[in-house]
């Protein structure tokens, strides 16, 4: 089978094509026949070698987030049948309940074998049914974006209609939050550098946005659009660079569910803002499986279609990642593996 991996050591140049056998299910696995995956930016920092430990040690195939079709399972499997289109889980191991340390181990990409291949074996545990109306790409966004939005707003985040929530940035994360809060009845705040994309944003239902580079101190605008109260929840995804003002963005009492550090993974803050003002600042790291398959009920019920910015086919699979680390995309950017 075709695979793309890197074989000897990291790094977006040593991300070369390859080939490995077709392997067999065990009596607990399933065989995926791959058709899509999608790339997030844990992926593009595990490539480059970026991300420690947790990343094992090549030869890897990347990416965690994947759809394909069952085509063998083995003789105990229980849970899938062959024929059936299932997505993959990032942490294998992370079934219900509260995330363990262990359950890092488990991770598709780094440190196990990620999805950027024409087939893979894993255990029956490890997926979930695919939503029948979403397209094969758009089924690949949701393991890890989805997921972490899921999370962030629905279920650590528990926003209600009429809160208000803002929303840093335009990637695949920030634009399911954003679909997600207008499920909710919520009002949204979205931010960007760009103003093309904050336009789209509207589009999708974003309530009020801001440029972040023509306003660069927006913790201030975005207390005045909620009539000097502030945001009852911010989906942050900037890390250490836009925590402060997101501090000054929240109201008492409110909520930040910290997931990115696409600003910086330092971080440097007044603890007082968070301690005299009750704030709270969650840690968010995707969900578990049932929490996965809550969320793609939820998807299904109201027709929910993630945002896909491009398709690469398989065999530009590096450009994609280039793709993403340009940042100039808008949602999530994917391969298509087989058409």
């Amino acid at each position: 089978m075709k695979v793309f991996e890197n074989r000897e050591r990291w790094g977006l140049e040593n991300l070369v094509p390859g080939e490995r056998p077709v392997p067999e299910p065990g009596p607990r696995e399933v065989l995926l026949r791959l058709s899509s995956a999608s790339l997030n930016y844990r992926d593009l920092v595990v490539v480059q070698g970026n991300y420690g430990r947790l990343a094992g040690e090549p030869p890897l195939i990347p990416l965690s987030d994947g759809v394909g079709e069952v085509v063998a399972v083995g003789s105990e499997v229980t849970r899938v049948k062959p024929g059936e289109r299932v997505c993959t889980t990032v942490f294998q191991g992370w079934h219900s309940g509260e995330l363990e340390d262990w359950m890092a181990e488990t991770a598709l990409g780094g440190p196990l074998d990620g999805v950027l291949s024409e087939y893979r074996t894993l255990d029956e545990g490890g997926v979930v049914r695919a939503p029948e109306h979403l397209s094969d790409a758009e089924a690949a966004t949701l393991p890890c974006a989805g997921l972490t939005a899921w999370d962030a707003v629905i279920n650590q985040g528990s926003l209600q209609a009429g809160e208000t929530v803002l929303i840093l940035g335009t990637g695949g994360v920030s634009l399911f939050a954003l679909q997600f809060a207008k499920l909710r009845g919520a009002t949204a705040i979205v931010t960007s550098k760009s103003n093309a994309k904050l336009a789209r944003a509207r589009a999708l239902g974003a309530n009020h946005t801001i440029n972040y580079l023509e306003t660069p101190r927006w913790g201030g605008p975005v207390r005045e659009m909620t009539g000097g109260r502030g945001a009852d929840l911010i989906v942050e995804t900037g890390g250490g660079g836009t925590l402060p003002e997101s501090l000054s963005a929240v109201r008492a009492g409110g909520r930040i569910m910290l997931m990115g550090v696409l600003a910086g993974a330092k971080l440097e803050a007044k603890v007082y803002h968070l301690v005299l003002r009750r704030v709270r600042l969650q840690g968010i790291t995707m969900a578990p499986r049932d929490d996965f398959e809550r969320m793609n009920a939820l998807i299904t019920e109201h027709g929910l279609r993630p945002v896909v910015d491009r398709v690469f086919p398989f065999e530009d699979s590096p450009q994609a990642f280039s793709h993403l680390a340009a940042q100039e995309h808008f949602g999530k950017v994917a391969i298509e593996i087989a058409a």
